[in-house]
């Protein structure tokens, strides 16, 4: 069952949130939900007897953190991404937004600057705003269907910046960044001792073609990028809430667990930890065809928008799975876009202005469904705009 992608698993009533949440996150209960990010596909069964032996154990107290945990990081970090990181480096947090957030508390001061790329993951603005730190927009440009970064515009900001929280594999437009664009950055960052905290959480779902390039590993100074890797994109267990920094200067390191203590806050859960420890021991056979069922979606969805729905584009998507599509063909307001797909073609899509100015005119579509679902919602939006046409 886990490495079958088309098997169909009824999510309603397990308080999920892509699922249970839609009546709140679309005023309709019933919209075909490709929204947040997580898929509607079993975990690896690895991860699943794991979590089964684990509470068959009647006492779920206070956990901590084994070594076993730390090799599992590291093994697949230097399998996967042949990087070879040292245990020290390591600090465990729940969740990697939390630890976005916890990283700009310890390492920068109130007021500070923090650098953001739009259109990004939509958290990124929080967590500078909600920690008193000030944004500011170094915005990729778009040119003939390819996102890249304005280094130009970078080199400026990073003049008045503490910090830039980078995307790597860039959520939502899909982008894996090469590598010599990566040390284009690096020099930047460099030049005006610019802390880089590196969300790479999409690191393992890269398309054939295409590979993924840790920034910390091309680094001449590695200090001075803080990585953020989880497993829960990779194997589907976001609500587990386990991730890690991977924080090679001792100084940082040491203001990070000082916020995470001053906050009382602790990553370890007994379902967390052998989900973490599992999915990275046993997974890889499961991710890999992931990655294929994955890849075979995003071309049908390519194809489908070229034969019958050219006014909406694709951008080509790297990696993730995560879809960014160019609506301004369909001449609608981001208002009207979101009415559009909920309550004429009755699908739940992020809207793109969520992911900041730059997303204006454009919608994400999460394809970690079974095929059928996507086939469904991309006829869906194929009626809904010949309805518009004969009305």
């Amino acid at each position: 069952m886990s490495n079958d992608f088309d098997c169909e698993i009824d999510r309603s009533g397990t308080y999920s949130t892509k699922y249970d949440g839609r009546a709140i996150a679309f005023g309709h209960p019933d919209v075909m939900p490709l929204w947040v990010a997580d898929m509607d596909f079993a975990a690896p069964a690895a991860v699943t007897e794991a979590l089964a032996k684990r509470a068959a154990h009647p006492v779920y107290g206070y956990t901590q953190l084994p070594d076993s945990l730390y090799a599992a990081l590291i093994d697949w970090l230097k399998s996967r991404h042949d990087w070879q990181i040292e245990r020290e480096w390591i600090v465990f947090c729940p969740g990697v937004v939390p630890s976005l957030s916890t990283t700009l508390l310890a390492l920068s001061e109130p007021g500070e600057s923090v650098i953001v790329q739009p259109p990004v993951y939509y958290p990124f603005f929080s967590v500078v705003k909600k920690t008193g730190r000030r944004l500011l927009n170094n915005a990729l440009q778009l040119e003939q269907g390819r996102y890249g970064v304005n280094f130009a515009d970078l080199a400026q900001q990073a003049v008045s910046a503490r910090m830039l929280l980078f995307c790597s594999p860039h959520n939502p437009v899909g982008r894996v960044w090469s590598k010599p664009e990566l040390e284009r950055l690096l020099d930047i960052a460099g030049q005006h001792q610019l802390i880089i905290i590196s969300d790479e959480i999409h690191a393992d779902l890269i398309y054939p073609d295409y590979k993924h390039h840790i920034l910390a590993r091309l680094a001449d100074a590695p200090e001075a990028v803080i990585t953020a890797v989880a497993p829960s994109k990779t194997f589907n267990i976001p609500g587990l809430n386990l991730s890690a920094l991977i924080v090679p200067d001792p100084q940082y390191r040491r203001a990070i667990r000082n916020q995470l203590e001053r906050m009382h806050v602790s990553a370890a859960n007994p379902f967390s930890v052998v989900a973490f420890e599992a999915a990275y021991h046993a997974g890889g056979e499961w991710l890999d065809a992931l990655m294929a069922y994955l890849d075979t979606s995003r071309e049908m969805v390519r194809h489908y928008l070229a034969e019958y729905l050219p006014q909406i584009q694709l951008i080509p998507s790297q990696g993730t799975y995560l879809l960014w599509l160019d609506c301004r063909g369909l001449g609608m307001n981001d208002d009207q876009l979101k009415h559009f797909f909920i309550f004429e073609a009755g699908i739940g899509l992020n809207a793109g202005i969520t992911y900041g100015e730059a997303g204006s005119g454009f919608m994400r579509m999460n394809i970690g469904t079974p095929r059928r679902h996507i086939k469904q919602a991309l006829d869906n939006i194929r009626s809904a705009l010949e309805r518009r046409r004969v009305s």
